[in-house]
Formats: structure tokens, C-alpha cells, sequence
């Protein structure tokens, strides 16, 4: 039983659900970032910016938004916490046109069906599970998303990486499920090599049906060049990838390189400078702080600097 909605979280969910006409079919592909979650001061979830995430990201174009993950901080989450932000985020979603994608992973085949049967009733555009980090075998890996597959008829993401150590799908394991459950065909590709895999997944279609990248979209230009069907970047410059998109399905292909070139300075600044992207959520009038539950953050003067250096040469491509 998840806590009931607050009235201010009501009319925020009300204000973001009533922005767009909601589409009758919502294709799987595209630009699809990981929601960050936003924390208060005393490290409690704030769920009005959480429901404010959503209109920022309607803002700034994007296919389709996934939350909770691993750049949402989910294993920092309780089992209430990740389930009353699925209920906000299905009531946001509705009548926008961007597809819901829910986050049902669990250490276990029981955990996440848990979660995946919860999901169900709230009734979003698809489901994605990081695999499951109990599992033994490959067999536990097949089973954990079959057991997904038999819950929902809805689109599934198989994310390959975050699981149990040394348990890793095969190219022919994902096949295989696929060709099993039409609907366990789209694959969140991040296990070394990357770019391999996702080449051979491509010519697996059918069954494969939706081939996307995570890690930031560090391949990104790359991985449409090869016919890619999207990235689940992080959430702070989300439009930016957007217009990336744009750019290079409109043939403005150099523009797109340009575009992408200067993205990706920015986002390799959250690993010399820790808390860039919880910096642009708060810059960009997302969240109110910069609070994780992950790690402490302090930017210094010379810090904040960088990032706005680094931030000032993407506003050609900002949408929102």
C-alpha cells in the first residue's frame, strides 16, 4: 500500500498530465532519459519536483522518460518510496505524449515481481528491469525476465549490466527470450563491448525490436550512424539529445557531431567534478537543491565555473 498523495502533489501531477493529448500508440525509440531523483535538504524524496521532472522533460522533447534506475539512486529507495513514485509518475504521465517506462528490477525473481505486478495496475507504456543481482546462473537470469514477460504484455527493457557478477546475457540468450516473448525484444545495451553487441543485436530483427544505449549516450552519434533506436541518457540535458536527434534524422549530420561534441565535455565533467548533474537540475529550475543520498556534494567556486563554461556552449541546442 503506497502513502496517499498529498493535495499540492495532486494539483502538480494535474498540471503536468494535462500539457498534451496523450497519442494512441507511443513508439519505442527515441530519446528515453533516466529520471533523477530529487531529495530535500534532509534527504527525504520530494516528490513535487519528482512530478516537475516530468513537465521539464515534456519540455524539452523527449520519446520517452524511465525512472526509477541506476542514475535515479533506486537501491537508496524503500519499497514505498519506489512504489508511491510510480503512482505519481502513471497519474503525471497520463495524456502527455512521451512514454512512461517503469523501473521493476529487485535482487530476485520474487522482488521484482513485486514491483512488476504494482506496475501493472498503473498502467505504463513499458517496463524495465536491471537484472537481478541474487542470480547464480544464466537460467536464473532467463527466468527472472520470463517470469517479467509472463506479468505483462507491455514492452520490456532487458538491461544488461547491474546484476550479479560474472552473470552476463549472451547475444543468442537475448535472442532467444525474445523470440520466446515478442514483447522481451528491447534491449538496454551496456555490457562490454558495446558497440559489438548492439551491431549483432541490430541484425537480429526481428525478434529484437528496440536496440538502446545507456552510459550517458557516449556512442551516441555513432549508434545512429549504425541504426540504433535510442539512449537512456541522464536527465539534466535531455533536449540536448533531443536535438542530436533531430539533427541528424533531419541529415544535418555535422551539426548534430557539433552538437554532440560539446555535450559530451559537459557530461564527462561529472566525473572530475561530482554533482555536475544534480548542479544543472537545480540551475535548470528542475529540483530545489543538490542533495544525493549517494554521496555528499560540495562544488567549489572554480567548480561551478567549469560546469557554467561548459553549460554556456549548449544553449543552441536547449529546449526547455
Amino acid at each position: 500500500m503506497t502513502a496517499a498523495c498529498t493535495r499540492r502533489e495532486l494539483l502538480l501531477v494535474f498540471a503536468a498530465s494535462a500539457a498534451r493529448p496523450q497519442s494512441a500508440a507511443k513508439p519505442i525509440r527515441g530519446v528515453f532519459p533516466i529520471m533523477a531523483t530529487p531529495f530535500t535538504e534532509k534527504k527525504e524524496v520530494d516528490w513535487e519536483d519528482l512530478v516537475r521532472e516530468v513537465e521539464f522533460l515534456g519540455r524539452c522533447g523527449v520519446h520517452g522518460y524511465v525512472w526509477p534506475q541506476l542514475a535515479s539512486e533506486y537501491w537508496l529507495l524503500s519499497k514505498e518510496e519506489r512504489m508511491r513514485g510510480m503512482e505519481l509518475l502513471a497519474k503525471a504521465a497520463r495524456g502527455r505524449r512521451p512514454a512512461l517506462v517503469l523501473g521493476v528490477q529487485g535482487p530476485n525473481t520474487e522482488a521484482m515481481l513485486e514491483y512488476a505486478r504494482y506496475a501493472e495496475t498503473l498502467g505504463p507504456d513499458a517496463m524495465i528491469a536491471i537484472p537481478p543481482t541474487e542470480a547464480k546462473t544464466i537460467d536464473d537470469f532467463r527466468e527472472y525476465y520470463r517470469s517479467l514477460a509472463r506479468v505483462t504484455k507491455r514492452p520490456i527493457f532487458v538491461q544488461t549490466s547491474g546484476g550479479a557478477r560474472g552473470i552476463s546475457p549472451s547475444i543468442e540468450v537475448l535472442v532467444e527470450m525474445a523470440r520466446e516473448f515478442p514483447n522481451l525484444a528491447y534491449v538496454k545495451e551496456e555490457h562490454a563491448p558495446i558497440i559489438p553487441r548492439m551491431i549483432q543485436l541490430t541484425k537480429h530483427r526481428p525478434p529484437i525490436r528496440g536496440v538502446f544505449s545507456g552510459n550517458h549516450g557516449k556512442g551516441w552519434t555513432y549508434e545512429l550512424r549504425l541504426g540504433c533506436d535510442g539512449t537512456c541518457p541522464g536527465a539534466p540535458l535531455a533536449d540536448v539529445y533531443v536535438s542530436i536527434w533531430d539533427l541528424y534524422h533531419a541529415n544535418k549530420k555535422e551539426a548534430a557531431l557539433d552538437a554532440f561534441s560539446k555535450l559530451m565535455l559537459l557530461v564527462n565533467l561529472d566525473s572530475q567534478i561530482p554533482g555536475t548533474f544534480q548542479y544543472l537540475m537545480k540551475k535548470r529550475g528542475v529540483f530545489k537543491t543538490t542533495v544525493s543520498r549517494q554521496r555528499e556534494i560540495s562544488l567549489t567556486p572554480e567548480a561551478i565555473a567549469e560546469i557554467e563554461f561548459n553549460f554556456a556552449a549548449l544553449k543552441p541546442w536547449l529546449k526547455a
